[in-house]
């Protein structure tokens, strides 16, 4: 593969196509957190293109150094993704029903981001296999531009998830409960069959 302009665009529609889960659970913390300051919502976005830059050099390096270990370890991918965001999205229903009305609801914390971040772009892993061709420069520039666009699409899930977690206020985080489970079933429903 060489640097030209179609390098670029693939970059952009892998990030785009691979951003989708972390948009949908940007939208649901939005909901879930609709008094989010500015500054979090850069630090919720910021976890997300991390991981989603990680990941895909995670399977890079792996395809050049281990890669037959990580063949093993592809089809356990869709597992880990549906059991990470069946966990945060069961712990969001739980509280919802259970402090309907009660205090002030906490927001995602440092943990449930970290989960969230790993079990949205575990599927990114597998990219990796993708741009093997790639030498490590242009795998690099390549999860960097992944990593923009998913901080963008974040940031927008964000903003949108805010506007309306005010309308829908006690409900907000039953709603971003079942769209984080949601997600994990489709994840894993896509990497199985």
């Amino acid at each position: 593969m060489e640097w030209n302009v179609l390098f670029f665009v693939n970059s952009v529609l892998l990030g785009v196509g691979l951003t989708m889960d972390a948009f949908s659970v940007s939208l649901a913390n939005g909901l879930n957190e609709p008094k989010m300051r500015k500054k979090k919502m850069c630090g919720v976005a910021g976890v997300y293109a991390f991981f989603q830059a990680l990941m895909p050099m995670t399977g890079w390096i792996c395809v050049h150094t281990i890669v037959q270990y990580f063949r093993a370890f592809e089809k356990f991918i869709p597992w880990i993704a549906l059991i990470l965001l069946l966990y945060i999205g069961g712990k969001m229903l739980w509280d919802g029903f259970r402090n309907d009305e009660e205090e002030e609801k906490p927001g995602v914390g440092a943990w449930a981001l970290f989960v969230q971040g790993v079990a949205t772009s575990i599927d990114a892993l597998s990219v990796g296999f993708t741009i093997a061709e790639y030498d490590f420069f242009m795998a690099l520039v390549c999860s960097l531009v992944i990593a923009t666009v998913t901080f963008f699409f974040c940031i927008s899930g964000l903003a949108i998830g805010k506007r309306f977690g005010t309308r829908f206020a006690g409900k907000a985080t039953i709603l971003g409960g079942i769209i984080l489970i949601v997600i994990g079933l489709e994840i894993f429903i896509a990497g199985v069959f």
